[in-house]
């Protein structure tokens, strides 16, 4: 099972390819952004993020096939649709469904929310609950959103502001928070990706709460580490923003997720 070990944790990090942001009001959207994931440099997958939203209902849907990379990473595929409504100050999710398959073996998780609570969730296969298993409690499952509509961040133009975010995530599996900080302007210039333009970093701090295993060395890795951080470019004139680039330092390496295709 290493695969999951190494995924759930690593789980909500890639999943930063749909941190994108909407302002109230805005247009229909109908927009498709495109990504390479690597890994020390090697590439290990290839995701797509399709984003649909009405003005009130949002709906996200993220897939993946993973190259794999020996032990490290395995092979298979992933995706992640997360749907709600869109018309407030920030997306709200009612439902999020992820599966996972890899080594002929399959995982899914289902959550349904109600306002900001969990109101159901399954996982299968069950997660065993072994002793370096930090318990799930009730009090973790209010005032949560799922992985994907948490980072879908509402504001005003490409900013600082749009770094000025918190967020308690409940994955299926784990509760965790984020906090994110403003780090900086930059001008991305490589004709190799999928936007040239200005961007904005924002630095990521990542908070485990229950659900995780203490023994993990990705967890306790990512919690201790400062080098998570964002590039944000606009989607067009759609109102959105979306990563141009994501980099997230572990101890296997620098994961690396970057833009090569937008389509608004």
């Amino acid at each position: 099972m290493i695969q999951f070990r190494l995924v759930r944790p690593l789980a909500p990090l890639a999943a930063l390819a749909v941190l994108l942001s909407h302002p109230a009001g805005a247009a229909e959207v109908d927009a498709t952004a495109s990504y390479i994931l690597t890994l020390g440099g090697i590439n290990i997958a290839a995701m797509k993020v399709d984003l649909e939203d009405s003005g009130s209902h949002y709906r996200l849907d993220l897939s993946a096939n993973v190259a794999g990379l020996g032990t490290l990473v395995a092979s298979g595929t992933a995706k992640a649709t997360s749907e709600g409504r869109s018309s407030g100050a920030a997306l709200q999710s009612e439902e999020f469904d992820l599966e996972t398959r890899a080594n002929g073996e399959t995982f899914t998780v289902d959550v349904s929310f109600a306002g900001r609570d969990v109101s159901a969730f399954k996982v299968t296969p069950p997660i065993i609950d072994n002793y370096d298993r930090v318990p799930l409690e009730r009090r973790h499952l209010t005032g949560v959103g799922d992985f994907l509509s948490a980072f879908v961040l509402k504001g005003n133009g490409l900013d600082k502001s749009l770094c000025q975010r918190k967020a308690n995530i409940f994955t299926g599996v784990e509760r965790f928070n984020i906090a994110m900080s403003y780090a900086g302007e930059d001008q991305a210039t490589s004709a190799r990706t999928g936007y040239q333009g200005p961007v904005v970093l924002c630095t990521v701090d990542y908070d485990p709460v229950s659900g995780h295993f203490s023994s993990s060395d990705i967890t306790n890795y990512l919690a201790d580490s400062d080098r998570i951080i964002i590039w944000y470019a606009p989607l067009g004139e759609t109102g959105y923003f979306i990563p141009y680039r994501v980099l997230l330092g572990t101890n296997m390496g620098d994961l690396s997720m970057v833009l090569t295709n937008m389509r608004f």
